[in-house]
């Protein structure tokens, strides 16, 4: 990945540094085999920068009969290695050293058990030349040492001959994975004494053009050979100059981060851009969804009943008033208020079906624009609460204020007035029934005070009773009103703690997952910007 934003290359320690974040970010969400190869970079890399700066370790890889021994004791200058025609001959990997002084550690951690030191050179320094057997070789464990070794040193030296040189499974197998490792490779064209002049350029020319195909154009290319020393010098002088200037070491650690983080980027499928789509916004259908599925609506309905009743019960006539009470009170049949748990708490299979589409389109809407595998653990993480959403929308519903308390005032106010209506018409039913008494019995009329020309106790009878009746009526009116806005106001926070509970629950850990990937795909960008 190309970080087009920075203007400076990253160092390797930066490099380093973000392929390990960007591995500890992956693991469990990419194939383990991808990032267990980032991990083994970053601690192969710390390794190797631990040891000896002052060496750059060679190899010299080719197939059976390119001659690679016979270029090693060439550039060695003295017969160390035993050579072969037609059969491998290289067992096990053998170092020759021009300044051993320092280098034991690096061919420990190198593994290489045959060492050699070599007439001092001042010009080679610091060079440890590494054969190893050959990639081609019939034992198994041949191959695995030189993949080992060609894994782990500074720079590479492929040696190919020239009946080999175009075969499709060197070039397939071996020099193409290495396109990321051109600036720590070089290519040897041996055995040139045994093609005429004018082929040996052409040879070249061919060669040249399958490694540019191979994405290794501009890796120099040597033409020489062991046996006559043609072409050696020029090899000698990369060698001394790729040795003095002590960048090898460097540039192949760097070629690795950055082939490890290509590896892990094309595991989660990162944009090209680099950067990945803003997702939709979801809360509000998820909000919707989990609205319905705590059963808000019938909560709300149940508020505004119950708000009618309560207010009839506190404010209609003391007589009537009793009824009532007969009525179940709409809440606490639901059991919503004051209890830990309401009669919500089992989600009918309607409800929960709708409730896990929305969270799963609230997980493919947060994974927009996030390739899998990756996109798989963004919708997991949407999906992770389970049962806790259903228990969290129930205590939602049970622990929210729903409205219904203190008591308003007014209420008071008027069952005071209520009762004074009701005793006014008990003191005029009395009043009368004593009159009646009086007639009834004919005993001497008694005086009684008159309103205009209506008699006071039935003033006072009819009076309360119709005054009582009319003020119940009218505080029916009141509590349709009062009703509506309560059941609005309890709406609305009923509304914003579930979309608390939707956005802790969901939208959080998949925006957290998200924010993972993002994280990794900035790490990415720094551990292979080129």
């Amino acid at each position: 990945m190309k970080a087009p934003w920075r203007k400076n290359a990253p160092s390797l320690a930066e490099r380093l540094t973000a392929l390990g974040e960007a591995a500890a970010l992956a693991r469990g969400r990419l194939d383990d085999e991808d990032v267990e190869a980032a991990e083994e970079v970053v601690a192969r890399a710390g390794a190797r920068t631990a040891l000896s700066a002052g060496h750059t370790a060679v190899a010299l890889a080719g197939a059976t009969g390119s001659g690679k021994s016979s270029l090693f004791n060439a550039i060695a200058g003295t017969p160390i290695a035993e050579t072969g025609v037609t059969r491998p001959t290289t067992a096990v990997a053998q170092a020759a050293r021009w300044n051993p002084e320092g280098s034991s550690a690096l061919l420990d951690w190198l593994d290489v058990p045959r060492r050699h030191t070599v007439e001092a050179d001042t010009d080679l320094s610091g060079l440890i030349l590494i054969d190893l057997p050959d990639h081609d070789s019939i034992e198994g464990s041949h191959r695995l040492e030189a993949e080992r070794l060609v894994g782990a040193v500074d720079l590479l030296v492929w040696v190919v001959d020239p009946q080999k040189y175009a075969d499709a499974a060197v070039h397939e197998r071996y020099l193409r994975p290495l396109a990321g490792h051109r600036d720590v490779t070089i290519v040897v064209l041996n055995q040139i004494d045994r093609l005429p002049a004018g082929a040996v350029s052409r040879c070249l020319e061919d060669l040249r053009r399958l490694l540019e195909a191979d994405g290794l154009g501009g890796v120099p290319v040597v033409a020489v050979s062991a046996r006559t020393g043609q072409g050696l010098p020029e090899l000698r002088k990369i060698l001394v100059d790729r040795v003095a200037g002590r960048r090898e070491r460097i540039a192949r650690l760097e070629a690795d981060a950055r082939a490890a983080a290509d590896r892990l980027g094309q595991a989660a499928r990162l944009p090209a851009d680099g950067h990945d789509r803003e997702p939709p916004p979801m809360a509000e259908p998820l909000t919707d969804a989990l609205v319905e599925a705590a059963g808000v609506p019938e909560v709300v309905r149940a508020i505004a009943r119950a708000h009618r009743h309560r207010t009839v019960a506190a404010t209609g006539w003391p007589v009537t008033r009793w009824l009532r009470s007969l009525r179940p009170d709409p809440l606490r049949r639901l059991r919503v208020e004051g209890h830990g748990r309401s009669s919500l708490e089992t989600v009918s299979p309607v409800r929960r079906a709708v409730l896990d589409v929305a969270i799963r389109e609230a997980g493919a809407g947060a994974s927009r624009g996030v390739a899998e595998p990756w996109a798989a653990a963004v919708r997991k993480a949407a999906r992770a609460p389970g049962d806790d959403l259903h228990d969290a929308l129930d205590r939602v519903v049970t622990g929210t204020s729903l409205g219904l308390s203190p008591k308003p005032r007014w209420w008071r106010a008027v069952a005071a007035v209520q009762w004074l209506l009701l005793a006014c018409t008990v003191v005029g039913g009395l009043w009368l029934s004593a009159l009646f008494a009086v007639g009834y019995l004919r005993l001497p009329d008694v005086p009684t005070p008159d309103l205009g020309a209506v008699p006071w106790p039935t003033v006072l009878f009819l009076g309360g009773m119709l005054a009582g009746l009319l003020l119940g009526a009218l505080c029916r009116v009141a509590a349709l009103a009062g009703s509506r806005l309560r059941a609005r106001r309890a709406a609305r926070e009923l509304r914003a703690a579930v979309a608390d509970v939707g956005v802790g629950l969901v939208l959080e850990p998949a925006e957290a997952e998200r924010a993972r990937f993002t994280a990794f795909t900035g790490l990415i960008a720094t551990a292979a910007a080129p």
